[in-house]
């Protein structure tokens, strides 16, 4: 560990809770240079949808690699770009009959959040951009004035023009009891200069809570109503995590702009993309660019994942079944811990176990990083544990660690050693 020690910042993060060194991954599983085998349900934080080094999706980046095909054109033209946004067009967007144009803004989520501050601000003429209670999009400056409070403070300067809402925090509330939206976007400081709200269906890094489909639908109807755009950042929760390709596809509203980024590279290739309404395209030439916006590995592994995945609904279809299986699997281990106030939370594929005492989610995922099993915590005080595990598990792999979350709880919570 010396080397990482010596020369890398202190800033890093996940290593300090793994600390092994990882040489190679295949489906489900990472691999440590003496051969440890690790079950992932981690998937790069969402970004590995179609598990590590998919054969299919490899196949096609050597054989693009092998004929020399354009590694670096900025948004120069390239058949692999064409590919991908022709591919996009029939696959996904088509089929569920949204008309949007394709924002390429550079490698990450982040860079997808800036562009659509910025052209929510620059179509609508308004500044302020509404955000919830524990969101999360991203470490630059624009992500984090529409981050939750966990976060702010390292930007280390006033964040400006931005209002905080309410999210939808209780998983017990009727299905169709909605709030008064109107009434909370009037509320906030200079109403009338409201340009967009922005909002995650299910809040990855802020804890796992799934916002009901009737919420959802009334927080666009207000939004629209007072003139503002509905920006949705589906870069955890989208392409597949909650079953369908959008996380906002079961509620039945349209977002003005969608964010996405992580498994949309299909590989673990750097990429990002905004998708906007057509009428919202003002942008000026070069007025929103990236020296990497142009990464055609990302645009084949892309192109080819959603030919792989997205022709039919045969991986919708699994997701949804193995999301309910792990539903279920969480349901039963609160159960069996009456006293610890457990429950569960989130949505398909995209699942969090929550802990009354953050500590004990920690614990947890001690327990079961011992046990050769990868998760992390997440929430505003880290009392969640996060299940993100391979779209693409295989059914005895998504058992295992189903067993070793488990045991890791029973161990934590004093149930003896598993």
């Amino acid at each position: 560990m010396r080397v990482f020690e010596q020369h890398e910042s202190e800033v890093r993060s996940y290593s300090r809770s793994w600390p092994v060194v990882f040489d190679h991954a295949s489906g489900s599983r990472l691999h440590t240079a003496d051969g440890t085998s690790y079950l992932d349900f981690f998937a790069g934080a969402g970004t590995l949808n179609y598990g590590h080094n998919d054969p299919v999706l490899k196949r096609a980046l050597i054989t693009y690699l092998e004929r020399d095909g354009v590694t670096h054109a900025l948004d120069m033209f390239t058949t692999a770009r064409a590919e991908l946004l022709q591919t996009l067009s029939e696959l996904v967007l088509s089929p569920r009959g949204l008309d949007y144009k394709v924002v390429f803004p550079g490698p990450a989520g982040a860079t997808a959040v800036e562009a659509a501050l910025k052209l929510a601000r620059k179509a609508t003429g308004r500044r302020v951009v509404a955000h919830f209670d524990n969101a999360f999009h991203g470490m630059t400056l624009g992500a984090l004035s529409v981050t939750g409070d966990a976060h702010r403070q390292a930007a280390g300067v006033p964040l400006n023009h931005t209002a905080r809402l309410p999210y939808d925090l209780d998983p017990d509330r009727p299905a169709t009891e909605v709030p008064d939206f109107d009434a909370l976007l009037a509320g906030i400081d200079e109403p009338d200069d409201l340009a967009a709200v922005i909002v995650e269906t299910v809040q990855g890094e802020g804890g796992m809570f799934a916002a009901r489909a009737a919420w959802l639908r009334a927080l666009a109807a207000a939004t629209r109503r007072r003139g503002a755009l509905l920006i949705v950042d589906d870069i955890q929760m989208g392409c597949g995590r909650t079953g369908p390709f959008f996380s906002f596809e079961d509620a039945g509203v349209v977002p003005d702009l969608v964010c996405l980024s992580k498994a949309i590279g299909g590989y673990g290739c750097p990429l990002s993309l905004l998708l906007i309404r057509p009428d919202l395209d003002v942008w000026r030439p070069g007025e929103h660019s990236g020296t990497f916006r142009g990464f055609n590995h990302a645009f084949v592994t892309a192109t080819e994942a959603l030919r792989v995945y997205w022709s039919d609904d045969k991986l919708e279809k699994s997701t949804r079944a193995r999301g309910e299986r792990v539903f279920r699997a969480l349901s039963d281990i609160a159960a069996a811990h009456p006293g610890a106030g457990l429950s569960v939370r989130g949505r398909g594929l995209g699942r969090g176990l929550r802990f009354e005492n953050p500590e004990q989610a920690g614990r947890v995922c001690a327990a079961a990083f011992r046990r050769r099993l990868l998760m992390e915590t997440s929430g505003r005080r880290n009392d969640v544990v996060k299940l993100l595990p391979p779209l693409t598990i295989t059914d005895p792999d998504l058992d295992e660690g189903l067993s070793i979350l488990d045991d890791s709880v029973r161990l934590v919570l004093g149930g003896g050693t598993p």
